[in-house]
């Protein structure tokens, strides 16, 4: 089932359309044109049947929903660390808009059980899937960028990811080393391995890259202007990505 109703392009069925008021709820988004909202959901897998004035499927709303989000977010960083340097940030706003946290909030919202999927992708799980909920996830922040603007998308974003963002702002934050050493002696008493593994640019502009290890594994890399700057933004990834698998 595709979600439009017989009557054309755009008509919704009544249980495409109560399913999606339903989640306009839990969103606490109204939209004027809910077939937006319904494009949105639509993934590459279902048939031109399920075609609607906004197209065949979320690409289009995920290719301008990425850029929305990346924007939401880079302003909150810009205001939130005035001193930070632009690599800094950069990693940061990774650390909010990658696969597994987009993925993180769109389980958080339930998105996976409003999606339109063709019987292959329904077959194989993808409902489920990380890759598909997040871009599910950017195309819903396109969705509401076109229906409603750049101010109700940015209010989205910074409420959606409010617990991300939070742990970005938390005090004592730089420190990730620190932070690092303490959670992996908690979890399994050994000390987190640092290793420069190679420097990138011009000499006048020399980048150093570190990987963290524990037991053989390499939780985190990162870049910075000097080797200590370098293993901060590797402990930085790494509390990032240990944090978000004891969340999920």
């Amino acid at each position: 089932m595709n979600g439009l109703a017989p009557g054309g392009p755009t008509a919704l069925s009544p249980e495409r359309d109560a399913s999606l008021a339903e989640l306009e709820a839990k969103l606490d988004v109204r939209f004027r044109d809910r077939s937006l909202l319904h494009t949105a959901l639509v993934h590459g897998s279902v048939g031109s049947d399920a075609r609607s004035r906004h197209g065949d499927n979320y690409e289009r709303l995920e290719f301008l929903g990425d850029a929305v989000l990346n924007l939401a977010v880079s302003d909150h960083l810009y205001r939130m660390f005035p001193t930070r340097l632009e690599g800094d940030l950069a990693r940061l706003r990774a650390s909010v808009v990658s696969e597994g946290p987009l993925a993180h909030v769109a389980r958080a919202l339930d998105l996976g059980r409003y999606l339109v999927l063709g019987r292959g992708e329904e077959k194989g799980g993808g409902r489920g899937r990380a890759s598909l909920l997040a871009d599910a996830l950017e195309a819903l922040v396109g969705a509401v960028y076109v229906d409603s603007g750049y101010g109700v998308a940015h209010h989205c974003v910074m409420r959606w990811f409010a617990e991300d963002l939070a742990r970005l702002e938390e005090p004592g934050e730089g420190d990730y080393k620190s932070q690092l050493q303490e959670l992996v002696q908690q979890r399994e008493r050994r000390l987190p391995r640092y290793r420069i593994i190679g420097q990138e640019g011009p000499d006048h502009n020399r980048m150093f890259v570190a990987v963290v290890e524990v037991g053989g594994r390499v939780l985190g890399e990162g870049r910075g202007r000097s080797k200590k700057e370098a293993e901060q933004a590797a402990a930085q990834e790494a509390l990032v990505q240990l944090r978000r698998g004891q969340a999920g």
